[in-house]
């Protein structure tokens, strides 16, 4: 009779030191490891015009602009995770380790085909326990589709489409869809 073979999870040191050597990035949840499959032309650019906006509106202050090589570490119930989001703002001081930041405001997704599900549930409740998180952002690729999940007394969402406008009220700044999109065929 075959016994069941049971995977040793890999510990948070050895998984952050393959991922300096890998020409590959991947995620950590608890102790299991996801390699990340490539982003597309739209993916990056749509991500590329919001970190642009960003870093232009916030220069010269506290916050710091992140584009997806820069990991989001959570812990909760004793397991660790790492991901790596599309853009992040952060501004604590003491949030300053040098691959990853623990307490973003802004957390941002570019949704896609093989995401979608992931970003808009598991992260989404991932997310919504870190303490310094004021927004969490679904842009969507295939089509102009922004999703703003706000803290406030609770987690509230607000959608816009088309030529419309989003309040990004964590860092100050209103930026229309057609901004995020500009570059993109649709």
């Amino acid at each position: 009779m075959n016994q069941p073979e049971f995977k040793t999870p890999l510990s948070v040191e050895a998984y952050l030191e393959g991922e300096l050597h890998s020409e590959m990035r991947h995620e950590y949840l608890a102790g299991e490891v996801y390699a990340m499959t490539g982003a597309s032309a739209a993916h990056n650019i749509i991500a590329g015009n919001l970190f642009t906006a960003l870093h232009t509106h916030l220069r010269g202050g506290p916050y710091r602009v992140f584009m997806s090589d820069m990991k989001l570490r959570l812990r909760h119930a004793r397991d660790d995770y790492f991901y790596y989001p599309d853009v992040m703002v952060a501004c604590r001081p003491e949030d300053n380790a040098r691959y990853w930041r623990e307490q973003p405001k802004l957390v941002v997704e570019v949704l896609s085909d093989s995401t979608e599900r992931i970003d808009s549930r598991e992260k989404l409740f991932a997310y919504q326990h870190i303490e310094a998180l004021e927004e969490y952002v679904l842009l969507a690729q295939d089509r102009r589709e922004a999703t703003v999940y706000r803290k406030t007394d609770g987690w509230s969402a607000t959608r816009r489409y088309g030529a419309e406008t989003i309040e990004l009220a964590s860092v100050g700044l209103s930026v229309a869809l057609d901004t995020l999109y500009e570059g993109i065929d649709q």
